[in-house]
């Protein structure tokens, strides 16, 4: 199918009644612009904003994880303090969203919470931190997060950290798994209550979290190793051993992870320099966005590149399902954080998803279950731990 598809009436009907959630949105990132609104539809700022309520409503997107995301810095005092105060400026911004618009949207503690929000027809908040840097001053603030309502925590970013090994940072292994002190989150996480998620982190530390946390783990935006060998996705072994522990992995829509894109030394160099140029895109007016785009635009149409497609977004979805099972497959796409392909731009295409499920064989239950029901069940079980280990 193409990327101006249409989608048939039974998956458009599925595809509604469905509780659909995707588990990581970094659209916080954009609540702080000037002149920014969750509520506007905001189609010409490309892949820097992929959701908004008006998209969410056209592409049947319940809701699901937004993301309290701080990039790896320095791994000093200075460094732990700005991280930490990111951190809680990131959290802050997404409570007063819903605070601002409780008629659209609701947080979400809890499983149920989400069954009755949905239910509502408000959109669904749950919080999840995507790298625990923020903590590295005082994990304890982890208690904090949990009352304030932060529900899934992943390790690292793209860079090790002091709780663990990134899947991605050039110096390699440093803790050859987790650190103690990751050990010691990932004992609090549990007695907290809160799911714990491997993606961008290190095999070793994915293997130390299965072994370790009491409740399933989940894999919040992560794609398939055996079709793409990148050290970012999973092979099929770990796949199997999610599974076996009730876990789930939620499929990433990022290009990069999808299939290999060809080095091109001036592209890369052109990029990094507007990269740089850019900064941080929040502090950016309208106006700027638009400037920043048509640069980078420009980049691409001087050193071009084949973009991944909604096809090879399907095969990393298909070969998960088959490997995993589809009690143990989700979505989660990195909306706003360079998720997206062609034919998948934005949240109104979620439906073509659904689509490719029904003619792929997987039946309306299946379906459910990927969208959200499978996550909700990790929820469950994740609280139900929490809960029976307080116990007298």
């Amino acid at each position: 199918m193409s990327s101006d598809e249409q989608v048939g009436n039974a998956a458009r009907a599925l595809h509604e009644v469905a509780l659909v959630l995707d588990t990581h949105l970094d659209t916080p990132s954009n609540l702080h612009r000037p002149g920014w609104s969750i509520l506007d539809r905001h189609d010409q700022d490309g892949d820097f904003a992929q959701v908004d309520l008006p998209r969410m409503k056209e592409g049947g997107l319940d809701g699901g994880f937004w993301v309290v995301y701080t990039a790896q810095g320095a791994r000093d005092a200075a460094g732990n303090r700005a991280a930490r105060d990111h951190g809680l400026v990131r959290l802050a911004a997404i409570r007063e969203m819903v605070a601002a618009h409780p008629q659209d949207f609701e947080l979400a503690l809890t499983a149920d919470d989400a069954v009755r929000i949905e239910k509502s027809g408000k959109r669904v908040v749950f919080i999840s931190m995507e790298n625990a840097y923020p903590l590295a001053s005082d994990p304890t603030l982890l208690s904090a997060y949990y009352a304030l309502g932060l529900r899934m925590l992943g390790i690292t970013h793209t860079s090790n950290n002091d709780f663990g090994d990134s899947s991605t940072d050039p110096v390699g292994a440093e803790w050859n798994g987790l650190s103690p002190r990751g050990r010691a989150l990932v004992e609090e996480a549990n007695r907290l209550g809160i799911v714990l998620d491997a993606s961008h982190a290190s095999d070793k530390v994915f293997d130390d979290l299965l072994e370790l946390s009491k409740a399933p783990i989940v894999l919040s935006h992560t794609s398939a190793k055996a079709l793409y060998l990148h050290p970012r996705n999973i092979d099929d072994e770990r796949l199997r051993k999610l599974a076996a522990k009730g876990g789930v992995i939620h499929v990433n829509a990022y290009g990069g992870y999808l299939i290999p894109t060809p080095k091109n030394a001036a592209r890369d160099a052109a990029l990094a320099e507007w990269e740089k140029r850019v900064g941080e895109y929040s502090a950016l007016s309208p106006a700027q966005i638009q400037a920043r785009l048509r640069e980078r635009q420009e980049i691409y149409r001087k050193y071009p590149v084949a973009p991944a497609t909604l096809d090879d977004y399907m095969r990393h979805l298909l070969h998960i399902l088959k490997v995993a099972g589809p009690e143990h497959v989700g979505v989660g796409a990195d909306w706003d954080g360079g998720g997206g392909v062609a034919g998948l731009e934005d949240v109104t295409a979620l439906p073509r998803i659904t689509e490719r499920l029904l003619a792929a064989g997987y039946t309306e239950s299946d379906i459910k279950n990927i969208w959200g029901g499978n996550l909700l069940r990790v929820l469950r079980e994740v609280r139900a731990k929490a809960d029976a280990a307080r116990a007298p």
